[in-house]
């Protein structure tokens, strides 16, 4: 989500509007997580479905913006608690769908938004399922979250060089390096507290840049399509992508790094 400018008038109401719109998204992202199954699953189906639908409509694809969800669809049942769960399964369906949506629609502009939404929803209910899962799955969201708030309050209070204004005007690299020390204090707090491996704090240093990489990926997009938000769901916010840019590529590495870390573990 992008960093705005030096505060001007009149904005304090629109900042308080998206502190309640984000402490509710929060609250419902910790309420799913903790309860995982079925919850979880509702939640994270409703985000991908929010992610392709906006790919679409970013990418000059709205002709075919419902096949692509439908195509998304079948992979996100398979991932539900009541069939295979997220699995290998799953992955290969979100590719199959990929390659599937790719040659109905001749561009690989739509197939992409299905790897885009896929990943992450696969990553994220893998993450639940694994062994001490709650604690990786609210670190991975808190990794984010800190990121995005710590840029956007560094940011606005020092300003200073832009990080890359051809693609987001208003990105800071105060932004960046205050995202970065807040997300690494709070992973540390993780780790005294609540047990947190000590080489996933360090990690969340390259997962904030990481997650701001995300972040400029999508203000690219939409400075192509020419638009100021993916889409206008929650006020104060903008759309899913918007909301979730930062966690979109976040995800599926922690994931990868889980998986790289039970096989190291049996071997």
């Amino acid at each position: 989500m992008d960093e705005p400018a030096a505060p001007k008038p009149g904005k304090s109401k629109e900042l308080q509007t998206r502190i309640i719109v984000g402490v509710l998204l929060i609250t419902a992202a910790l309420l799913a997580g903790y309860l995982g199954g079925m919850f979880l699953w509702l939640l994270v189906v409703l985000m991908a479905l929010g992610i392709m639908s906006e790919w679409a409509g970013l990418t000059g694809r709205q002709d075919n913006r419902r096949m692509a969800m439908y195509a998304l669809s079948v992979p996100l049942a398979i991932m539900s608690p009541w069939a295979a769960g997220p699995s290998f399964l799953g992955l290969g369906l979100i590719l199959g769908a990929a390659m599937f949506v790719a040659v109905f629609d001749r561009s690989f502009k739509l197939a992409g938004g299905l790897i885009y939404a896929g990943f992450p929803a696969l990553a994220i209910l893998y993450l639940r399922e694994i062994d001490n899962g709650i604690l990786i799955m609210l670190w991975t969201l808190a990794l984010v979250w800190a990121t995005d708030i710590g840029a956007y309050f560094s940011g606005r209070a020092i300003g200073g060089p832009k990080l890359a204004p051809q693609f987001s005007p208003n990105k800071t690299w105060a932004g960046l390096i205050g995202g970065v020390v807040l997300t690494a204090a709070v992973s540390f707090v993780l780790n005294v507290y609540w047990g947190l491996p000590f080489y996933l704090v360090l990690l969340s240093i390259p997962l904030a840049v990481l997650a701001q990489m995300g972040d400029l990926f999508e203000s690219w997009l939409k400075r192509k399509a020419g638009a100021k938000d993916s889409g206008t769901i929650f006020p104060g916010h903008g759309g899913v992508m918007d909301r979730l840019d930062g966690l979109i590529p976040v995800a599926p590495l922690v994931a990868l790094i889980m998986v790289a870390d039970s096989l190291s573990a049996l071997s």
